[in-house]
């Protein structure tokens, strides 16, 4: 299900990206400049995490795992 999220997430900024590119002039002096690197910056952050967050999510054969062995732990301290 967070899959879904964060691919959602990766198509929304790359149509952003698609959009806002060729408007962006990174050579561009003082804040138009300043403003299009941090644009870009922020923009590859966003990538990044959604990416982290779709290579690195847990199995969903483990998610079903883990709350039986809670429960397992939490009945031998009672």
């Amino acid at each position: 299900m967070k899959k879904n999220r964060y691919l959602l997430c990766l198509l929304l900024c790359g149509a952003m990206l698609y959009y806002a590119v060729p408007q962006l002039s990174v050579t561009a002096p003082g804040q138009k400049g300043i403003f299009a690197l941090a644009w870009l910056a922020f923009a590859l952050m966003v990538i990044a995490g959604n990416l982290t967050g779709i290579l690195y999510s847990p199995k969903k054969a483990a998610q079903k795992h883990q709350p039986n062995r809670s429960k397992r732990k939490s009945r031998m301290f009672h």
